[in-house]
C-alpha cells in the first residue's frame, strides 16, 4: 500500500495519504478543508536500506564530524 504526497488545489495544504486501492486514490480528501480537489505530487524516495538505518547513518556522520581531535 503506497503512501502518496498530495497538494490541495483549494487551500494549498500539502499532506501524505496511505492509499489502499485505486478507487480510494480517486477520492482523496484534504485534511484541512475537506475538498477533494487534490493533486498527487511527485515523490522522491531513497533506494535501499530502511528509514532507521538512514537515520542511524546520518546521526553517526553528524556525531563524527562534530568530534574534536586532541
Amino acid at each position: 500500500m503506497p503512501i502518496y504526497e498530495y497538494r490541495c488545489q483549494a487551500c494549498g495544504e500539502e499532506f501524505e495519504k496511505l492509499v489502499r486501492s485505486s478507487a480510494e486514490a480517486d477520492q482523496v480528501e484534504c485534511p484541512r478543508c475537506h475538498q477533494v480537489r487534490v493533486k498527487r505530487r511527485l515523490s522522491l524516495f531513497g533506494l535501499g536500506g530502511s528509514a532507521r538505518s538512514g537515520e542511524a547513518s546520518l546521526a553517526s556522520a553528524t556525531d563524527s564530524s562534530c568530534a574534536t581531535s586532541t
